[in-house]
């Protein structure tokens, strides 16, 4: 049974896609006056001359971040407590995953690290989704369910996608697993889904926009002969589990929203072995499944937007 990944897409991004196509208004604040973002600077030592920036290219008609996306000290703090969290859960999963675990036990393994950190995990319970983790094997592009009766078996690959809520921060990566020994032609896929990360990030950088970094990502894996899946992206969190932007890979170079400081969001491209094509399974109204049954792999980081760059906050 397959449900409609257009109905799928559309339920997921619908509130970030009104936001990202809508005029937000925006307080004028005077140059004394203490600065919007909360970190109880004076507006003219704080985001003042960004702020004029950011008015100029929103007048040439780019695509700027709303104030309430853009992170200030002590929230950025915040979230990097998270992500250490979040970075415990998968370095033990490092250490532990193997042939004949089932991914329930994957699950129970993070729910008892977020247990002892006093954390949430964000995924429990989210629009419904009945587990503490995404587990995604072989041709699950995402959102696999946990279970007792998935077993791991020699030669999959899986994708295991963390996401944790600490003292209302929130952090989110995910990161792929060969179990035994796995085919080349299985290996080679998430050696490149994992360098495909690095190629994107050359591309993050402030007053830089989104657009080139998603086609950057794009265009290494058509080289070397995957496709990329187009309706899920990544997107920005931190202060929720998501927020704008959403995040495109197969998007074309300048275009999307403007790169600034105080910015978060994942990159986490799902590249396929075979066609572009995903459906989703009715049977739980989660799992995602390639359309031609092939492989995917995706790698996740939670990357901040930087003065001059970027910073890796969850891996």
């Amino acid at each position: 049974m397959k449900r409609n990944v257009l109905e799928y897409n559309t339920m997921r991004k619908k509130v970030s896609d009104q936001s990202l196509f809508e005029k937000e208004v925006e307080e004028k604040i005077g140059r004394n006056d203490v600065c919007w973002c909360g970190s109880g600077k004076k507006y003219k030592k704080c985001h003042c001359d960004m702020d004029v920036r950011l008015d100029d290219y929103r007048n040439k008609g780019v695509l700027v971040p709303a104030r309430r996306i853009i992170k200030n000290a002590v929230q950025i703090e915040g979230i990097r407590e998270s992500a250490k969290i979040n970075i415990e859960i998968l370095d033990y999963i490092d250490a532990h995953i193997k042939t004949g675990i089932t991914t329930q036990e994957i699950d129970d393994w993070v729910c008892a690290i977020t247990k002892k950190h006093h954390a949430i995990a964000a995924t429990l319970n989210y629009e419904g989704y009945p587990k503490s983790v995404c587990t995604s094997i072989n041709n699950v592009v995402c959102h696999g369910i946990p279970s007792k009766e998935t077993v791991l078996q020699e030669g999959d690959i899986i994708n295991v996608d963390a996401s944790t809520i600490y003292q209302g921060y929130f952090s989110d990566s995910s990161r792929m697993y060969c179990i035994g020994t796995v085919s080349a032609e299985k290996k080679r896929l998430v050696d490149i889904a994992r360098t495909s990360l690095e190629v994107g990030l050359e591309y993050v950088q402030p007053w830089r926009k989104i657009g080139d970094m998603g086609a950057a990502i794009h265009e290494f894996a058509i080289e070397n002969g995957y496709s990329v899946v187009r309706e899920i992206g990544g997107h920005g969190v931190g202060l929720a589990f998501h927020e704008d932007p959403w995040v495109s890979y197969v998007c074309p170079k300048d275009t999307g929203m403007l790169l600034v400081p105080g910015m978060i969001f994942t990159i986490e491209p799902m590249i396929n072995m075979g066609k572009e094509e995903i459906y989703i399974s009715d049977e739980d109204g989660w799992t995602v499944y390639t359309e031609d049954g092939l492989p995917s792999a995706q790698w996740e980081i939670q990357v901040l937007v930087t003065e001059d760059g970027y910073e890796i906050l969850s891996y």
